[in-house]
């Protein structure tokens, strides 16, 4: 079975060179419209279509372990192209440079180790909390989200979120202020995760800043994701978290977990402020 997902990160290799370099890999892909919001596409979906890149460049270290990336500019639905330089490829991992690039612009650049979760072993300790959520029917699904955050968000029909009844003040003009958010999560045509989704999962949630009363696009400025282990086939709970912001921009921390328990993913990324 074809999910949308895969064919929405497909990537095809050609040849030839990038910008008059010689690079290990070059792609083409169609950045897809519905992964849209704001001003932009969503940068989880664009780390999910380089970590593709890099995939197909590293066959025998599919898996991405940690990925730093910086948003340079907005993309754009439509052509692209990545570029892939591996840096190195011994032992259990590898590690590669990749750059996104619509015409003569760099959209994304970034960082990549990648190897073999299967073979790196499944042991997965760490002391942070399990999200405690109510079962996925006792929240509040992203079908309910106002219509205004659906315009400007359509990469929202692309998921099934419930978010946790706490943590929907937002939605009705009452935010926290506390700059939390969670949610069950999977995608709608069914497609269990792995470790190339969670990519695009650490950044499916809306901003944190929501949950502050800042609604509206936050373009990311850098993401870096951390994959612990394969996750379970089932829902996700995916939380975000946000403590600081200074100069027009804040973080958001966030945390994966799989169906049985696991925290399979982390990131942190550097947003800027919704404008009011």
């Amino acid at each position: 079975m074809t999910y949308e997902f895969d064919d929405q990160i497909a990537v095809n290799r050609r040849e030839g060179t990038g910008d008059g370099r010689e690079h290990d890999a070059v792609f083409a892909a169609d950045l897809a419209g519905g992964w849209s919001v704001g001003g932009g596409i969503n940068g989880g979906y664009l780390l999910a279509v380089v970590g593709n890149a890099l995939r197909h460049t590293l066959p025998d270290k599919p898996d991405p372990i940690a990925v730093s990336a910086y948003y340079l500019s907005a993309s754009a639905a439509g052509p692209a192209t990545i570029s892939v330089d591996v840096r190195r490829d011994g032992g259990s991992v590898a590690t590669a440079a990749a750059d996104l690039r619509q015409g003569d612009d760099v959209r994304i650049t970034a960082l990549a180790t990648y190897g073999d979760l299967g073979r790196l072993g499944d042991d997965v300790r760490t002391t942070a909390d399990e999200p405690d959520m109510p079962p996925p029917d006792r929240c509040v699904p992203n079908t309910m989200a106002p219509p205004e955050v659906r315009a400007i968000a359509p990469l929202m029909d692309r998921f099934d979120m419930r978010f946790h009844p706490d943590h929907i003040g937002w939605a009705v003009g009452e935010p926290s202020g506390n700059g939390v958010l969670s949610a069950w999560f999977r995608l709608v045509d069914g497609r269990e995760p792995d470790p190339l989704s969670l990519l695009m999962v650490v950044d499916a949630l809306p901003p944190v800043t929501f949950d502050l009363g800042m609604p509206g696009w936050a373009p990311t400025l850098e993401l870096t994701t951390h994959v612990r282990a394969r996750p379970a086939p089932g829902w996700l709970r995916v939380r975000h978290a946000t403590r600081n912001m200074a100069g027009g921009m804040f973080e958001e921390d966030c945390e994966v977990w799989d169906s049985a328990g696991r925290l399979v993913a982390q990131s942190r990324q550097l947003a800027r402020q919704p404008r009011s």
